[in-house]
């Protein structure tokens, strides 16, 4: 595998972005090339057979386009589907999970909340790290339901969204929590709005960073990262309408090539 490939990064829609930028500013030389599975989206409400089968498409998409390794940009994907996908494709696959494990080390009040798709909270996978990390904190775990579909239409100051968060974030306040854990890569896009409802005491947490210091550990041990001090090429595909990845991806200054492609 040749230094210069790139990393791919894929994601149920656009909210894997927000794992591409931490990615991106911790590597800022290496090519990469990120698919939105919009049309999809969001994996939360399927059945596991279902994201099963719509990751190992997106894996497959990835590789033909040469990447060297493969970063699963969901958490609903990596909680029910990053065990086969490991064990059927020859390539470092990284996954994304909750960030329980810092959020129950940390609380003061151990009480801590987890914001999810019903897919990630209802995996195996999920509740095994759940069970390691918690069990003398209380934990309030919400089903963010119908906010993924929000963020993918860029609505995230609506009053739709507004109302969503209020009542989700009701029984976490009530429970006096001190860390809110995100529990899909859509929802840091929120964390202003989520900063306006919770108390100044609430520290949110995600898995941005962590996912991106791990994906260079993992190439610097393969001897994979990029040699070349280069202007990389930044291309994301998308197969919806490309107006929210353009939006969500802004603030980015590097050149980057967005385009609409069914895969």
């Amino acid at each position: 595998m040749k230094t210069a490939a790139p990393i791919g990064i894929f994601d149920s829609g656009v909210g894997g972005t927000s794992i591409w930028k931490e990615i991106h500013q911790l590597l800022p030389h290496e090519d990469t090339i990120y698919l939105a599975d919009s049309a999809n989206a969001p994996y939360g409400n399927r059945s596991q057979e279902e994201i099963v089968a719509l990751s190992i498409k997106n894996t497959e998409a990835l590789l033909a386009m040469g990447c060297k390794i493969i970063v699963v940009a969901c958490n609903t994907a990596t909680t029910n589907a990053i065990d086969m996908l490991r064990n059927n494709f020859d390539i470092p696959i990284i996954g994304i999970e909750p960030a329980i494990k810092p959020a129950a080390l940390q609380t003061h009040n151990k009480s801590i909340g987890i914001l999810a798709t019903k897919g990630t909270l209802s995996s195996a996978l999920f509740h095994k790290t759940s069970e390691t990390f918690t069990k003398d904190i209380s934990v309030v775990e919400i089903v963010g339901e119908g906010l993924v579909p929000l963020i993918e239409k860029g609505a995230l100051d609506s009053p739709e969204m507004q109302q969503l968060l209020k009542t989700y974030t009701a029984p976490m306040i009530a429970a006096n929590i001190d860390y809110l854990v995100l529990g899909c890569s859509h929802y840091p896009y929120i964390i202003p709005q989520l900063q306006e409802i919770l108390p100044t005491s609430v520290t949110i947490i995600d898995s941005g960073e962590a996912v991106a210091k791990h994906t260079k550990k993992m190439l610097d041990e393969k001897g994979l990262l990029s040699a070349e001090k280069k202007t990389p090429k930044l291309v994301f595909y998308t197969n919806t309408d490309t107006a929210i990845l353009a939006f969500l991806l802004k603030d980015v200054e590097s050149e980057i090539h967005i385009e609409e492609r069914k895969f």
